[in-house]
């Protein structure tokens, strides 16, 4: 083989073991290894099984449900996730540096909005996507740039270490890989199922839509597309434990708490199309 060539080889192998390290380094930043018995999420984008609490994976649907809601396309998704994995490893902190607080460490003092909404992933959720709208050119240019280009902060290379990790994320949250987010809960979920509350907060996600009641009690959303269903049903996985959600069924595939580390199986029963089914 010529030295050129080998040269070439090399430094194409030193790149792949620098990159895989990087995602490795930041997956183990997100959240540390989850053993099934206790609570947790698994989101399984572009074949990497992502391991993240609860709290983690609920943020993390809560971004894509805005997303979805504003019709934003899966890289400002994608930049979202790189800013807040950054920021806050996708925790909604009430602290941070000077006033910084949030999921996206927004300051009040620099104008992002009052400390109490920022403490609300959907309304900061909702800022980041409006700035990150209004910069030119932000679906072309690189990750880490257009996460820097409406955070501003000290060191904007930082975000460019998460960006194979927000793009596999992106993959499982946005529907475009289905029935790839589950999760367990530990101890079980128990008592009725808060079906106001997960509407209340399935509308502040999403905008406008269309529910309805069912036996159990349950909840019926209709949605429009494969994709958005497959974006509602996580939302309710990754929220079941708050509203004590014990089932979901979507497009022939159910996720039930009892077998939550399972993930979604295919189901006798499914739900109606276009309808996923709480309960």
């Amino acid at each position: 083989m010529p030295t050129s060539r080998r040269v070439i080889s090399g430094v194409s192998l030193l790149l792949a073991v620098l990159v895989g390290l990087g995602l490795y380094l930041a997956f183990r930043h997100v959240a540390p290894a989850l053993q099934l018995q206790g609570s947790g999420c698994a989101a399984d984008g572009g074949g990497q099984e992502i391991t993240l609490d609860a709290g983690q994976a609920g943020i993390a649907a809560t971004i894509a449900g805005v997303a979805q809601r504003d019709a934003l396309p899966a890289r400002a998704v994608t930049v979202a996730y790189a800013a807040a994995l950054q920021e806050s490893k996708l925790q909604n902190l009430p602290y941070g540096d000077r006033d910084s607080v949030g999921v996206f460490q927004q300051r009040p003092s620099q104008g992002w909005g009052p400390r109490s909404d920022l403490e609300n992933p959907v309304y900061a959720t909702s800022r980041f996507f409006g700035a990150l709208t209004k910069v030119p050119g932000y679906r072309r240019m690189p990750i880490y740039q257009a996460a820097q280009a409406v955070q501003r902060s000290a060191d904007g290379l930082a975000y460019a270490r998460f960006e194979p990790l927000a793009t596999n994320m992106t993959a499982a949250f946005t529907g475009r890989e289905p029935h790839a987010v589950w999760c367990w809960y530990t101890p079980g979920i128990t008592g009725t199922a808060r079906v106001r509350a997960a509407r209340l907060d399935l509308v502040r996600t999403f905008g406008t839509l269309f529910t309805r009641a069912t036996a159990d009690p349950g909840l019926a959303v209709k949605v429009g597309s494969i994709r958005q269903g497959w974006v509602v049903a996580t939302w309710l996985v990754s929220h079941a434990q708050q509203f004590r959600i014990t089932a979901v069924r979507y497009a022939g595939y159910r996720w039930t708490a009892a077998a939550g580390s399972r993930g979604w199986a295919r189901t006798v029963s499914p739900a109606p199309p276009g309808i996923v089914e709480l309960g």
